[in-house]
Formats: C-alpha cells, structure tokens, sequence
C-alpha cells in the first residue's frame, strides 16, 4: 500500500500517511471529513478520473489506514501533512477540496505556506470560518456542546458515532435519505479512527480559527454547502466563508444534510467538474469498452485536455 511520511521534527517521529492516486491529469487533492477516512470520495474518485482529473485523496493521521500516533492533532500538524503530501508528489498547480473537517486543512495550509503551489479551491460543508461561540464570534456552537460529543464518545463510541452518522445524512423518521447498508459503511468507516484522534480533533475543528487564513486565499474558490445541514450549520459556516473569500462562488444545496457528497454525489461531481475543468467538451476522455485508444493521458501523461461534461 503506498504510504508518504510527514514531515521529519525534533520533537516527534514522522507519521505514515495512506494515500491512493489515479496518476493521471491534473490534481485534486481531496480531504476527508470527521470522523471518517478518504473511502468517503468514494463516488467521486469513480467519476471524476473520467474527464482528465487526477485524483488524489489520503486518510488523516490517526484515521483509516494512517498511523495512529499519540501526539497533537492540531492543525498546524495536520496542514503539515498536507504539505509533505503535496511535496513528495511533487504537485504543481493542485486544487484541494476539503470536506467539513477537511476544509479547515485546506485553510490553514494556505495560511501557512501560501498559495504557490495551488490553482484552486472548494470547501464543501466546511468548517471555516470558526464554529465555537466567543465574545467576537456570537453565533457559534457553545463549547458545552463539543464538551457533551467528546463525553458521549468516552462512554460509548460506537453508540455516539451511530447516531451521529444518521444526523450526517439528515436521516430521521420520515426521511430515509440513505439505506442502512450505507449507514453501516459510514459506522465502519467512522470506527477505524483511533479513539484519541477521534476526540483530539473534535478540540481541533471546534476551537481553531480560520477567519485569518481565509483572508489569505486568493485563488478562485468555490463554496458548496447544504442547507438543511445539522453538523456544520450554514450560517456559521459557508455563508461567513463567502462573505471573508473576495469573489468566491457560493452554492447553496437546498434541503441537503451535511454528507452531501453521497446525498447529491451526480450534482457535487457535475459542479466540481464545471469549477475545476470548465466545460469546452462534452465527453468524457474515458471509455470503459476502448481505454488504451480514448484516454490520451495514458499515452501522453503530460497532456491535460480541457474536457468535461455532462455526466452521464
């Protein structure tokens, strides 16, 4: 299994990061969501190679098939490993597109290390701007509530986290919106996490604030949220980022819960592809029946046609 390391410090051995890469075209580093691992861009990394993208999506330390190390989980850490990602692949030219939890990295990557090496940006149900209720932020989550998840998992993660996968996909008694088998991917996905992390970083995405780097962005951006979303809500979240991100395009996503990436996947695919690939062709470069003649990329991996859509 293909695995990078962190970054080398003084302080703490390197971390083992899991990634998968489908080689070809150009990049799009995606970043997972808590408290879950890089299987969730499932239904995108099935898609999107299709129209000359390559897609490259890697587990969180402490989640998935990463190591599990005992240290911080800060996200100054956490944007290191996205720096050690983006370096040892050397990718150039990379549009990062952070999921709830994962947009928080992509942010205080950029505050940190800059834009030099990134074309563009998405933060789907985003955490950013800052979710905790202070002084200058009135309209966030009281700290009581993170409190009572970090308690609720020390009692009973299992119980916790499947609960909260039915909230994630905005399942309740009259809607159904995702099967059970579903769900349970979810539960196994979510239980793979170490149980430190799993805490550790509901301190991180709570209390870390974004507003600073956001006004560092200065890439197109594009902003995709749910309105119907229970976890991150939007209006402490999407609808700040919007407004501190100069000329960034915000689609709201009525009635969607927080995992819209499987609750609207065709639609999600359609925009990310719309945003990062434009929409000069409307073809895939990729047929499944006749690959070796459809797919230039894998005769010439330097070329890097405008393509796109629709979906089919």
């Amino acid at each position: 299994m293909p695995y990078i390391q962190s970054s080398k410090s003084s302080i703490a051995p390197p971390v083992n990061l899991y990634y998968e890469d489908t080689l070809h075209g150009k990049p799009v580093v995606f970043i997972h969501g808590w408290p879950l691992n890089s299987s969730m861009w499932e239904y995108q990394l099935s898609e999107l190679p299709k129209y000359g993208l390559r897609c490259i999506v890697y587990d969180r330390r402490g989640f998935g098939k990463s190591d599990k190390p005992w240290g911080s989980y800060d996200y100054d850490n956490l944007a290191g490993d996205l720096k050690s990602l983006i370096d040892e692949l050397n990718l150039e030219e990379v549009t990062l597109v952070g999921f709830s939890m994962g947009g928080g990295e992509v942010a205080r990557y950029i505050g940190k290390y800059g834009t030099k090496k990134i074309h563009r940006v998405v933060l789907i149900s985003s955490v950013t701007p800052f979710m905790l209720k202070t002084g200058d932020n009135p309209e966030g989550i009281p700290q009581e509530t993170f409190n009572g998840f970090i308690k609720q998992i020390r009692e009973d993660r299992p119980a916790f986290l499947a609960q909260f996968g039915k909230l994630f996909y905005g399942v309740h008694f009259l809607n159904k919106s995702v099967s059970q088998e579903l769900l349970d991917w979810n539960q196994s996905m979510a239980l793979e996490g170490s149980p430190k992390a799993t805490t550790d970083c509901i301190q991180s995405f709570s209390e870390t604030d974004f507003r600073n780097d956001l006004l560092k962005i200065n890439v197109p951006t594009l902003i995709i949220h749910g309105d119907s979303d229970k976890i991150v809500p939007v209006e402490i979240s999407g609808k700040k980022s919007k407004e501190m991100i100069p000329d960034s395009l915000f689609k709201i996503y009525e009635g969607e819960p927080h995992g819209l990436f499987y609750t609207q996947k065709e639609k999600l695919n359609q925009d990310l592809l719309d945003f990062i690939v434009g929409s000069e062709e409307e073809e895939p470069l990729y047929d499944e029946e006749n690959p070796e003649i459809s797919d230039p990329l894998l005769s010439d991996p330097t070329t890097y046609p405008d393509t796109s859509f629709p979906i089919s």
